[in-house]
C-alpha cells in the first residue's frame, strides 16, 4: 500500500483560505455577529509596517444661529482624527514522525490538517478577550463601564450582580444608542446562574443546527476565558460584555501563492520533510487584523514586531477615538 504524503493532503493555496473562511465559521464571535470580515482590513493587512491608520472626521457640533442683519455668522470647523490598528503576524508548527503513523495506524497529519482551523479560532477569540481587558483598562473607555461588584462576599446582593435589572443600567452606558448593543460575552458560571433564575432563553439557530441563548433579547456567548478575579476581601468578581454587530473588524492578508524557493508550499501553508528524523512538518503563517472600531491602539508598550496577549491587555496600549456611544461596548463588573 502506498504511503499518504502531506503533499497528498494539502494543497497550499487552497488549503490557506479553507482555514481563513472555515476558522471564521468556527467562532462563536463571528457567528454572533461581534467580528465582521471585512474586505477593507483585508487590503490593509495586505500592506507593509506594523500599524495602520484610518482617518475619520468627527461629528460636526454647533450651537444654533440665528440670522441678524446686525452681525455676522460666527464660522465652525470639522475636525479630523484617526483610528489605527496594529497588524499581527502569526505562526505555528506542526510535525508528524513516520513511526507514530506506522504504530497508530491512522494518518496523525491529516488529523493535523482537519483540527488547524479550530486552533486559529481559539486563538483569535483568546486575542479578543486579551484586547477586551486592555481597552477596558483605558481610561478613555471608563464612560462605558458598569462597576458594580462587591469586593467581599458579605456585600454581595441583588444590586452588585449581573440581572434583568442591572442589565438595563449598562445598556444605557450607551444611551440612546444602547439598541445597538446586539450580544453579550459571559464565563460558564454566569451563564449557569442566569439560567437557574430562568432568565436565559433559547431559540433555533437561522440554520436549524442548534439552540442559541439569549439574555434580555441578546445573544449569549459563552467563553470561560473570561476568568474571575478574587474580590478584595473574598468572593469572586466577573467581568462580561456586552458588543453590537461588527464592533470587531477582521481582515486577512492576502500572501504570496508563489511557490517558496527551496521549499515546497507558499508564504501562508509551506511543507516540508526532515528526512534524517522522518517527519512530515507543516507551518502555518498569517497576517491579519483583529480590530476594535472606534479604539484605536497606541503600541506604547510593544517589545515585538507583534503585540503579545500579555501587551494587548496593557490599558496603556489603547485609546478611544470615536464618541463612546459609538463605540458598541459596554463592560460589566459584577458578582454572581
Amino acid at each position: 500500500m502506498s504511503k499518504t504524503l502531506i503533499s497528498d493532503l494539502i494543497v497550499p493555496n487552497v488549503f490557506e483560505r479553507y482555514l481563513i473562511e472555515r476558522t471564521a465559521q468556527l467562532s462563536a464571535f463571528a457567528d454572533s455577529g461581534i467580528v465582521e470580515s471585512d474586505a477593507m482590513y483585508d487590503e490593509l493587512a495586505s500592506g507593509g509596517g506594523q500599524t495602520v491608520n484610518m482617518p475619520f472626521f468627527q461629528d460636526i457640533t454647533a450651537s444654533r444661529q440665528v440670522m441678524s442683519g446686525a452681525g455676522s455668522l460666527n464660522v465652525n470647523k470639522i475636525t479630523a482624527s484617526q483610528d489605527i490598528a496594529r497588524i499581527q503576524n502569526d505562526a505555528q508548527v506542526w510535525s508528524v514522525n513516520l513511526l507514530s503513523r506506522w504504530l497508530s495506524g491512522e494518518d496523525p497529519m491529516a488529523a493535523i490538517a482537519n483540527l488547524v482551523a479550530g486552533y486559529w479560532a481559539r486563538v483569535d477569540e483568546s486575542l479578543l478577550i486579551s484586547s477586551m481587558k486592555g481597552i477596558f483598562a483605558s481610561a478613555s473607555m471608563s464612560g462605558n463601564v458598569l462597576n458594580i461588584a462587591s469586593e467581599s462576599i458579605a456585600g454581595a446582593s441583588n444590586s452588585t450582580k449581573l440581572t434583568a435589572l442591572t442589565f438595563i443600567d449598562a445598556i444605557q452606558k450607551l444611551g440612546d444608542r444602547g439598541d445597538r448593543l446586539t450580544s453579550i460575552v459571559m464565563h460558564s458560571a454566569v451563564e449557569s446562574s442566569l439560567r437557574k433564575q430562568d432568565l436565559i432563553d433559547f431559540i433555533p439557530h437561522s440554520e436549524g443546527t442548534q439552540m442559541l441563548r439569549t439574555f434580555q433579547g441578546r445573544r449569549v456567548v459563552v467563553d470561560d476565558t473570561l476568568a474571575s478575579r478574587a474580590g478584595t476581601t473574598d468572593g469572586l468578581v466577573y467581568t462580561s460584555y456586552l458588543f453590537g454587530d461588527g464592533v470587531f473588524a477582521r481582515g486577512h492578508a492576502n500572501l504570496s501563492s508563489k511557490p517558496l524557493q527551496g521549499g515546497f508550499g507558499t508564504e501562508g501553508v509551506e511543507l516540508a520533510r526532515v528526512a534524517l528524523d522522518s517527519d512530515d512538518v507543516m507551518i502555518n503563517r498569517r497576517r491579519f487584523l483583529l480590530h476594535p472600531r472606534g479604539v484605536k491602539f497606541t503600541s506604547s508598550s510593544v517589545a515585538g514586531d507583534s503585540p503579545t496577549n500579555t501587551e494587548l491587555e496593557n490599558g496603556a496600549n489603547w485609546s478611544r477615538v470615536w464618541e463612546a456611544k459609538n463605540v458598541r461596548m459596554v463592560a460589566i463588573t459584577h458578582n454572581i
